[in-house]
Parts: C-alpha cells; sequence; structure tokens
C-alpha cells in the first residue's frame, strides 16, 4: 500500500506536521525525505531497510556516496540529497560544539565525532585543536591506518598542535569492530601523547574511541 493510502494521521509527513518531529521514527524522517518507494516497497519500507543495510542511524550517516548509490531504490539523486543532508548535520553539531566550551557540551561533542568516525571499515586517529577557552579551533584527521590500527606519531601530533595555537585536544579514533573498549595500545599511546604535550603546556582533556552505542571516553574513565 503506497503511503498516500495510509489514514491521514499515520503518513510521516502529516504526522510530522501535526505532532512534531520528535513524534517520528528514524524510518518515518527518512522516508519523508525519500519521498517515493520503489515497486513493491512504500518509502517507510525503503527507509527502513536502509537502516537495516547501514546498521541504523549512525552507520547510515556515516556512509559515503558510493555506498549509498549502491542501495536499490535511492539513486544518485537522491544518494547525493542525502550525503548533502548528513553533511549539513555534521556541520550543525560542528557548530554547537564551536560555539561552547567543549567540556559544557560532552553530548554535541561526542556526537559530532561519531558522525565522522563511526562505520569507517579503517581506523582513523583524529583531534579537536581547542582554544584556552575550550572553544574549537578546528578538527582533523591526523592519521589512517587498516582494521588493525593507526600508527600515531607523537612528533606529527605536537607539531599540528603548535600550527594551530591550541592550548588543549580532544583525541579520538574509530574501532571498526564497533568494540569501543580501550586496548592496551591505546593507552599507551594516549599517554605518550599526554606526556608530549605537557611538554609544551597544553593538556588533553579526552581520547574519546568511537564504536557501537555511545562510545567510551578515557576520561570518564578515570584513563587519562
Amino acid at each position: 500500500m503506497a503511503i498516500t493510502d495510509w489514514p491521514e494521521d499515520e503518513r510521516p509527513r502529516e504526522k510530522l506536521l501535526e505532532h512534531g518531529a520528535a513524534a517520528l521514527s528514524n524510518a518515518e524522517l527518512l522516508a519523508i525525505f525519500l519521498r517515493t518507494g520503489i515497486q513493491g516497497k512504500s518509502a517507510v519500507d525503503l527507509a527502513r531497510e536502509l537502516l537495516t543495510t547501514f546498521d541504523g542511524l549512525p552507520g547510515l550517516m556515516a556512509a559515503d556516496a558510493q555506498r549509498l548509490c549502491a542501495v536499490k531504490g535511492l539513486g544518485r539523486a537522491k544518494a547525493a540529497q542525502l550525503g548533502a543532508v548528513l553533511e549539513l548535520s555534521r556541520r550543525y553539531l560542528l557548530t554547537r560544539v564551536a560555539d561552547q566550551d567543549c567540556l559544557t557540551s560532552p553530548e554535541a561533542t561526542r556526537d559530532y565525532l561519531r558522525l565522522k568516525l563511526y562505520g569507517l571499515p579503517y581506523e582513523v586517529f583524529a583531534c579537536l585543536f581547542l582554544d584556552n577557552r575550550h572553544r574549537v579551533i578546528r578538527y582533523e584527521e591526523l592519521f589512517q591506518g587498516t582494521i588493525d590500527g593507526a600508527s600515531v606519531h607523537p612528533r606529527e601530533v605536537v607539531r599540528r598542535v603548535i600550527a594551530t595555537n591550541a592550548a588543549a585536544v580532544i583525541f579520538a579514533h574509530n574501532h571498526p569492530s564497533g568494540v569501543a573498549e580501550p586496548s592496551q595500545a591505546d593507552l599507551r599511546i594516549t599517554q605518550r601523547l599526554k606526556e608530549a604535550l605537557a611538554l609544551i603546556d597544553v593538556r588533553v582533556l579526552d581520547h574519546l574511541i568511537i564504536g557501537d552505542g555511545q562510545g567510551t571516553s578515557l576520561a570518564e574513565r578515570g584513563l587519562l
């Protein structure tokens, strides 16, 4: 049955206008963007299939254009539109983080880093460079590796910190396996970076490991 044949109060667009966006499921919100389905599938069915294919909303938001275009029923135009919407979401979250002290908006900080790193098939080590009020100067992906890990070089990190004139940093990296528990190698490199940056009076505020769920904060675990 096409969505236009549904009872009016069950149609995603009408439901949003009547009750607000928060009343809709992820699939219903995505269906409003998709607008139409394909033969045998409504837009909501296609949205559910997308969320299943990409293991939920975080995985979908981390997908690149090539993977989106490969989904039957999406096509290049919708894939491009969806990619644009996802990038706007990332930029919105970065704006939220940049406009305030990262320590007073840890949820926005974590959400932004999850959007950037979750679902990648290879490991990426990234850094948020912060000023002396802990506002974001910039975000950079410093190192890339394979699924087995990324080689992180403290000298290069120190060089980039000096170049950005940062007073503090938040590190983040993803675990492609989805398991967000810190490894011994993660703890060792964090300690090495902390010691190297202490020599130039730069604080390491946190190191977030991005995987399934909300990810893991070494600061919250008392491991910094």
